[in-house]
């Protein structure tokens, strides 16, 4: 792409996993959700070196997933926060990691709860089926075979959709 754009708009999962799973983004992007947002409390937390977390950030802003703004004016510090599209892609993987890691973890003493703001109850999400709205489970799902429409049914080269 010859003009870089500020946005990155993630067409296939591969691009995702290539941006989180790049050394300390998924932690960041973690910290970031569950709400640790200041460079100093990242810096802390994480116990990354601060020329690193500055370059993680920029990167990750400039993928579009944060957003940045000063929190004071006599100082250039700043504060980060998911972006939409980010909270849209990256909450629900954030989620399913952080509750597998839960869920398997040896110590059993890290938790982070999490509410919905919709109703205002604390919430365990899952994945849903959309049509009989059951529970998805790993053993209750495959991919659709090309004679039930799947398997590249409607698509074009690399996974996108022909028009």
């Amino acid at each position: 792409m010859s003009d870089r754009q500020s946005h990155v708009t993630f067409q296939h999962g591969q691009e995702f996993l290539a941006a989180i799973s790049e050394r300390w983004n998924y932690q960041i992007l973690r910290e970031v959700f569950f709400g640790v947002g200041r460079f100093g409390e990242l810096k802390r937390a994480l116990g990354i070196s601060a020329n690193i977390l500055t370059a993680r950030l920029n990167s990750l802003t400039e993928l579009g997933l944060l957003t940045k703004r000063a929190y004071r004016s006599d100082k250039p510090w700043f504060e980060y926060e998911l972006t939409d599209s980010a909270r849209e892609l990256v909450v629900p993987a954030i989620a399913a990691i952080t509750r597998w890691a839960e869920t398997h973890a040896t110590d059993g003493d890290t938790h982070h709860p999490l509410k919905h703001t919709v109703c205002g109850n604390p919430t365990n999400p899952y994945l849903a089926c959309s049509n009989c709205h059951q529970p998805v489970e790993a053993s209750t799902l495959r991919p659709m075979s090309a004679e039930e429409g799947g398997a590249g049914q409607g698509r074009g080269a690399g996974g996108a959709a022909s028009t």
